[in-house]
């Protein structure tokens, strides 16, 4: 394995009625104004809210609502939340929500203590923010992990550009299966889709032989497999949607990364379509992963092979990735792009800018041109 530092500062309360554990061990901590960030209002139809709200109240804090935040979160939206940061003298920022809600508020909280923008210090400068509002994280849609690093996926609307902004990581995370029971079940398996993603995209990054990374990589995705085939059976199956939020954990949480360097071209791709069509992600990525994983079989036959046998107990690496396109289509996701839900037309033309501008992973087991990128993209169709 190569030589890897390993540390992670969130603390997780696992568990149905995880909440009002986290809040008494962590909000003494904290000042007093707390922004409590949501989407679209779902948690206050479900009762999370008035949850939220009670803990806090009892906690003896003055609450700042920030709600709004869209599926795939706009640059202007972080701004729009770092700006009601300062206004609000606000010490603590409870994220209450999908992956989303989380990385968007992992990015308000270091805009709002720096002077000068995010994005241009990051992609211009070359800097990293090492300092931020602290946060917290209450998951209700689990698959993206987004509360467990500090990295977050903003779509940034003037440039046409989605990807990857670096923020400030939760203190702590509440990862109770319960609050995921009113998400519907679409979206429960395109987040489950999200966890396979990450999983396999790690596992097929550079490394060597007989490592941890690769055999935990690979049991996560075969747990992430089995209980998505349970959720399908009963959506209800709480203990299917608590080893599926674990899975979603370990796959972002850093561990499977040890020791490697990690292929996430196929995230790559759907970031920048996402940034032209706003597509769900998830659904994105189940119908590129299987053309993408055709053109690069060749180029790591035994890590296709080992998969096959290990996550869909087929025998041959081409048989795998066919089991996984199978698979995509026995929980219902979509296949090919017309039946991603687009704000646009996907065209071949839509297409063409997408492979022009997406970022190009060079630890893949093979680097891909533009040219191929394009060619995949035509492919899913």
């Amino acid at each position: 394995m190569n030589t890897f530092i390993f540390t992670y500062p969130t603390r997780v309360y696992f568990g149905e009625g995880s909440a009002k554990q986290a809040f008494g061990a962590e909000l003494d901590k904290v000042g007093g104004t707390v922004m409590l960030a949501y989407g679209g209002g779902s948690i206050r139809k479900n009762g999370i809210y008035d949850e939220m709200k009670t803990l806090l109240v009892q906690a003896g804090k003055t609450i700042v609502d920030f709600d709004g935040i869209m599926p795939n979160p706009t640059y202007a939206k972080v701004q729009e939340g770092a700006k009601l940061v300062r206004e609000k003298h606000v010490d603590f920022i409870l994220a209450v929500g999908g992956g989303s809600v989380v990385d968007c508020c992992k990015v308000i909280s270091a805009q709002a203590v720096l002077e000068e923008d995010i994005w241009d210090m990051e992609y211009v400068q070359g800097k990293n923010p090492t300092t931020g509002i602290p946060m917290g994280a209450v998951v209700t849609a689990s698959g993206t992990g987004a509360e467990m690093n500090a990295g977050a996926v903003i779509t940034y609307e003037e440039k046409i550009w989605k990807g990857p902004i670096f923020g400030t990581a939760a203190a702590f995370a509440v990862l109770d299966p319960a609050y995921t029971m009113s998400v519907p079940p679409m979206q429960v398996l395109s987040g489950a889709f999200d966890t396979l993603s990450h999983a396999m995209e790690t596992y097929l990054g550079n490394s060597d032989q007989d490592n941890v990374s690769d055999d935990l990589a690979l049991a996560v995705m075969r747990n992430t497999v089995v209980n998505m085939r349970r959720l399908l059976v009963d959506i209800n199956d709480m203990q299917a949607r608590s080893n599926l939020m674990w899975d979603s954990a370990m796959a972002e949480n850093g561990i499977l990364k040890c020791g490697r360097l990690t292929d996430f071209q196929a995230h790559q791709m759907e970031h920048q379509l996402g940034a032209y069509t706003d597509c769900n992600h998830g659904q994105g990525l189940a119908v590129i992963h299987p053309v993408y994983y055709r053109h690069i079989l060749k180029d790591a036959p035994d890590k296709f092979t080992r998969f096959a046998k290990m996550v869909f107990d087929v025998d041959t690496a081409e048989a795998g990735i066919e089991a996984l396109a199978d698979f995509i289509k026995e929980c219902g996701l979509p296949v090919r792009m017309g039946e991603l839900k687009s704000r646009v037309e996907i065209t071949p033309e839509v297409l063409r800018k997408v492979a022009d501008t997406c970022n190009i992973i060079k630890c893949n087991p093979r680097e891909l041109d533009r040219d191929e990128i394009y060619e995949i993209l035509m492919e899913c169709m």
